[in-house]
């Protein structure tokens, strides 16, 4: 279970450096982009991509939708956990897994018992209660358009990443690498779009922490894939630990240390959430 708390670590991690990004003036577009140039070389170092297993079956259009989707639904997540906190943008993040099970029902006649179809219901719920409705109006928009654009961003690239796992030539690993290339390619002509038309300015300090905020969303990924590996006899409590997980210190973190503010609504899709995830978990 080592491995599964170092990754809910780095996942919050993540989150509070992206709260910190305001405070100290960090450009939010700049740390992401960097991000991936950490992420790409960690990958390679650590998992030894097969670059030559890539050719013309593999899954190329996903791989770009996935380059593409990876940076702009983590810029909205810092956004998200600006205007609506760490607790709240957490939940939604977490709770995306019901986009994939609403897929396998609609699109691929997946058979559901009344527990998961309950569990989809109640995790629908909580994402709505975890909403900060009582803010202005202004601030209510913001509050509660970027969390449900993580739910839904992070819920297709879900989507995306299990239809990479059904392409059994091509281990997963290569195409992660694949991916995080993409990912840093777009995100670099995004960044020579703003420094040459929004005159922005590339500065070290913002390089430094992308690297840094590169080096924890990889530890997120490569904890979970190695506590899936050291547990693959119990997928379905890695699943369960890694989520409630990212909730409960997300929340803690988010109470605690920053002092976000949540209403009775909010508590409740808290408890919510977790009672979702455990349904889904044991069905």
């Amino acid at each position: 279970m080592i491995y599964v708390l170092l990754s809910v670590c780095c996942s919050v991690i993540v989150s509070i450096l992206l709260k910190l990004a305001r405070r100290y003036e960090i450009n939010v577009y700049q740390a992401i982009g960097f991000n991936y140039a950490a992420a790409a070389l960690l990958c390679f170092w650590l998992f030894k991509p097969e670059i030559t297993r890539i050719d013309s079956e593999a899954p190329l259009s996903i791989y770009l939708t996935l380059g593409f989707l990876l940076p702009t639904i983590f810029v909205v997540l810092a956004y998200s956990i600006r205007y609506a906190g760490i607790v709240r943008t957490d939940i939604a993040q977490r709770l995306s897994l019901i986009i994939p099970l609403l897929a396998a029902y609609l699109v691929f006649s997946e058979q559901f018992s009344i527990l998961k179809s309950g569990a989809i219901t109640l995790g629908l719920i909580a994402v709505l209660f975890s909403i900060p409705w009582d803010k202005s109006a202004t601030e209510s928009k913001k509050s509660w358009l970027f969390p449900t654009t993580v739910f839904m961003g992070f819920g297709l690239i879900d989507v995306l990443f299990k239809q990479i796992a059904t392409y059994k030539s091509i281990p997963f690993t290569t195409a992660l690498f694949c991916i995080f290339l993409l990912a840093l390619g777009i995100s670099m002509l995004s960044l020579m779009y703003r420094v040459i038309f929004r005159k922005m300015r590339l500065t070290f300090i913002n390089l430094i922490c992308g690297l840094i905020l590169g080096l924890f969303n990889f530890g997120n990924i490569y904890f979970y894939l190695k506590a899936h590996q050291a547990l693959n006899t119990q997928p379905s409590l890695v699943f369960t630990a890694m989520n409630i997980g990212v909730i409960a210190l997300g929340s803690l973190v988010g109470l605690m240390i920053f002092k976000e503010k949540l209403s009775k609504l909010n508590y409740a899709g808290i408890l919510l959430a977790i009672v979702a995830i455990l349904i889904i978990a044991l069905n």
